[in-house]
């Protein structure tokens, strides 16, 4: 399999565990303040890939596949340290905005679509940035995707309520952090990198919690099946995926793909909860598989 097959299977999968997740993230919105559900979720991310990193380095020591922390060098520890870090605070405000956004009043569908707004951030920063020129397939996609995401999440007029500008912060910093995830995930270890980022994360997280929220262990108790799903799977898994696929997944291209968290999670309501998708839905969903399928073909390549 090719290797920008495979990270795009893996960008898809992650899409898919991301989708559940905003039934997760609604549910404990009602129990939890957002810095002390994404705290705790965080956190169990980051234990959940401690033993992974540990069999990594064993192995890498063992078969010379790879790379153990004591193997590095200096300015190879500094590289994933610092992607680690700038991916954690990047995740950390992002998943902030997004569970405040949330806790504020915004519909699930409405916050699909306003987060997905990195699908049009990424292309727009890497152009103004750093000067990466896209093929006009990608921006046919964007648009389609777009428009798919419009008509599978809204349902009333697009208005910016508070919880809707938390949402739009919400998705630049996820654009940020996919772009930093494009810049260090070529350069280090990736799930190495994915652990620290989750560490960061827990601790930005744990301090604007203690310091603004009033968290309890009763409401950590309440919300447990959230955490443990939106921890170990939404988070350690999925974020993993991410990282590892876009080693070999164009930003524009992932950030399409990463979009279809929002179809997911409608089918997941379908398919789960027996909600039944209207027409408008069912457009919306092949507007944007036709924006993926676009996105993909050859002249999707930079310029």
């Amino acid at each position: 399999m090719k290797p920008k097959t495979r990270a795009n299977l893996l960008l898809l999968l992650t899409a898919m565990i991301w989708g559940c997740a905003f039934a997760a993230q609604d549910v404990a919105a009602d129990v939890l303040q957002p810095m002390s559900f994404n705290g705790s979720r965080m956190l169990l991310a980051a234990l959940a890939l401690v033993p992974l990193c540990w069999f990594s380095d064993r192995r890498a020591i063992r078969t010379g596949q790879g790379m153990a922390w004591k193997q590095m060098d200096k300015q190879q520890r500094k590289t994933l340290l610092t992607g680690g870090i700038c991916c954690g605070v990047m995740l950390a405000l992002g998943s902030i905005f997004q569970q405040l956004g949330i806790s504020l009043g915004t519909g699930a569908g409405k916050a699909g679509f306003i987060t997905a707004l990195y699908i049009v951030l990424v292309p727009l920063a890497g152009l103004l940035f750093f000067r990466k020129k896209l093929g006009k397939l990608v921006w046919i996609a964007v648009a389609l995707s777009v428009a798919g995401l419009y008509l599978l999440c809204m349902t009333g007029s697009l208005t910016i309520e508070p919880g809707d500008g938390m949402l739009i912060i919400c998705a630049a910093c996820y654009c940020g952090h996919i772009l930093v995830v494009d810049s260090f995930s070529r350069r280090t270890e990736c799930i190495k990198m994915s652990c620290i980022q989750f560490a960061v994360t827990t601790i930005i997280c744990f301090t604007g919690a203690f310091l603004f929220e009033n968290p309890t262990w009763e409401a950590v108790r309440t919300c447990a099946v959230p955490i443990i799903y939106a921890g170990v799977f939404s988070g350690g898994v999925g974020y993993t995926l991410q990282i590892l696929a876009q080693r070999d997944a164009e930003p524009a291209v992932a950030s399409l793909l990463m979009s279809l968290e929002s179809v997911f999670a409608v089918l997941a309501g379908w398919a789960l909860l027996g909600d039944a998708l209207s027409a408008r839905e069912l457009l919306g969903c092949a507007l944007m598989m036709g924006g993926i399928v676009l996105a993909q073909l050859p002249e999707k390549k930079t310029i």
